[in-house]
């Protein structure tokens, strides 16, 4: 058995990451923050043109989600596994889905407050009673997410039911494990941060990262994140391969992806010290979108209860 991902699946993760690099650096992110939409239109329409948009619709989830991981490094300020990984597959026609010039967001049950629900043209409703299709609907913008970007709302309306509730469950899923996967990549933006941080900051003549408990935390964020990766490659494995048991990995791989985010936003923060606190230093961009990602499609309690209703 390979152990390991294809050469075609770590040059596609290689292109996005290489295109998110040029296309969405933390100033970008920032603007998101301010602008009306929350939104980055040029970032949106790369990802439809390098097929990211449309990849669950023709890969596997093993296929994509490097992918969805770097699309977390970046904090990609778009509805990424929303419009993706959950709504187009569900749709009769993604063409326009897929070329991104609809965008497609989610209101499922265990999800949370829709995101981006105001900049949406199509919704996808998820609950025990099927998956309904939504292309006139209401929304009421809600409480500001911690996260500036992510535009939160309830939506109303009623439309077309299109799937039952087995096809609901596994579009949560893929939900939660696109998440994981974006917390995976929050958690090593956050540590290359802080790492290239405590190498240049000096205190007494020396890099504040030669002390012994700055080396203490940056350990446990890393232990956190080694332990939680595979989970998540796993998940990302047991879903593709259809096993029964695949509900029970994507639990696991998000409790254990929501728990690594959360320790390394707090480890990051206390090796920063002060600046860490600071609106203008980009920290706080992946720290808050962590916080939020956390919280979304269920958080660590929900789905620890969802392994422990499995074992016993």
């Amino acid at each position: 058995m390979r152990f390991a991902f294809t050469e075609e699946q770590l040059a596609f993760r290689d292109a996005v990451r290489d295109l998110l690099a040029r296309e969405c650096p933390p100033s970008v992110v920032r603007d998101a923050w301010t602008n009306s939409s929350g939104r980055t239109d040029k970032v949106w329409s790369r990802l439809a043109e390098m097929g990211v948009l449309g990849a669950a619709l023709e890969l596997r989830d093993i296929d994509v989600v490097l992918v969805l991981e770097e699309t977390g490094y970046a904090a990609v300020p778009e509805p990424v596994v929303e419009h993706a990984v959950v709504a187009t597959p569900l749709l009769a026609d993604p063409g326009s889905a897929r070329a991104g010039e609809i965008t497609v967001v989610t209101a499922f049950e265990g999800q949370g407050p829709v995101v981006y629900a105001d900049s949406a043209d199509t919704v996808v409703m998820g609950s025990e009673a099927g998956v309904v299709v939504l292309e006139d609907f209401d929304v009421a913008p809600i409480a500001t997410s911690v996260d500036g970007s992510r535009r939160l709302g309830e939506v109303t309306g009623s439309g077309a039911r299109v799937a039952d509730a087995d096809a609901f469950h596994r579009a949560f899923d893929r939900g939660a494990l696109g998440t994981a996967a974006q917390l995976i990549g929050l958690t090593r933006r956050m540590l290359d941060m802080t790492v290239a941080y405590v190498i240049e900051r000096q205190q007494f003549g020396a890099p504040v990262g030669s002390f012994q408990a700055v080396k203490h935390h940056l350990a446990d964020a890393r232990i956190a994140l080694e332990f939680a990766r595979p989970l998540v490659y796993r998940a990302a494995w047991s879903m593709s391969e259809g096993e029964s048991e695949s509900p029970v990995h994507v639990s696991m791989a998000k409790a254990s992806a929501g728990d690594a985010a959360l320790l390394t936003a707090g480890k990051a923060l206390q090796c920063h010290g002060a600046i860490g606190y600071s609106f203008e230093y980009d920290l706080h961009l992946f720290m808050k979108r962590a916080w939020a990602l956390a919280a979304t499609w269920g958080d660590a309690a929900w789905h620890r209860a969802r392994v422990g209703r499995a074992i016993l």
